[in-house]
């Protein structure tokens, strides 16, 4: 079973400063019909003006991954990390018993656009901690990349919950096979372009949730770009 999220459905705001929009309910924007899906609960896709951000917040208990698509995002936090996560990076910050961090665009003429994804934990109460890891956007063409997992393979993040995250990148015709074990589901998150995912078309921005299903086929009709998670 495959129930599709529009891009054009999800909680949308532009502030100017900052444009966002919500797969699921996130801060004032509350729909009860989409909370999350499994330990999936927050996918924000932002677009952040040149020499703005987020000032210093605090989060706990959330595994919270970041994926610039264009762009530059400057992070800073409470435990002592300082970064600028580019095309090409992954972010893991583990809030755990309470992390203040802050996120701003660190260049006055490019807006930065990336995507930041919130996983609720295994257990509460972790020690709050961060990883950022090169994965070359080469290496996610034609083919799922696993970028974030719970044991950290393969050279991606670690993420405490039982989610494998992969990204791909297709051209034209090219397509890719996800099995699904016994009682598995996913998300599919479309960056862009458009895809076909077991005979479902899918566009930019797009989500779709998939249960019940023992694998997924993923078609390109156009140069398409997305994550795919693979959840308990």
């Amino acid at each position: 079973m495959i129930v599709t999220r529009p891009a054009a459905e999800r909680g949308h705001f532009d502030h100017g400063w900052l444009d966002t929009s919500h797969t699921f309910s996130f801060a004032s924007y509350h729909d009860p019909a989409n909370m999350g899906f499994r330990s999936l609960r927050v996918i924000n896709e932002d677009r952040v003006a040149g020499g703005r951000g987020f000032g210093a917040h605090s989060h706990n208990d959330m595994e919270i991954v970041t994926y610039v698509l264009e762009g530059a995002l400057e992070h800073a936090d409470s435990m002592g990390n300082r970064s600028v996560i580019v095309p090409g990076e992954v972010q893991r910050m583990s809030a755990g018993t309470g992390v203040t961090h802050s996120e701003a665009n660190p260049k006055p003429d490019q807006p930065v656009h990336f995507l930041q994804i919130w996983i609720l934990p295994n257990r509460r109460g972790l020690a709050p901690g961060y990883e950022q890891k090169a994965i070359p956007p080469q290496e996610e063409r034609g083919t799922l990349r696993l970028i974030a997992s719970r044991d950290g393979r393969d050279g991606g993040v670690t993420i405490h919950q039982d989610v494998d995250l992969y990204v791909s990148r297709l051209e034209p015709g090219e397509r890719v096979k996800h099995a699904l074990a016994a009682g598995r589901h996913a998300w599919l998150q479309m960056v862009t372009g458009r895809v076909e995912c077991n005979g479902t078309a899918l566009g930019a921005g797009d989500g779709a949730a998939v249960s019940r299903e023992q694998a997924l086929e993923i078609s390109a009709l156009e140069p398409a770009h997305f994550l795919l998670f693979d959840l308990a």
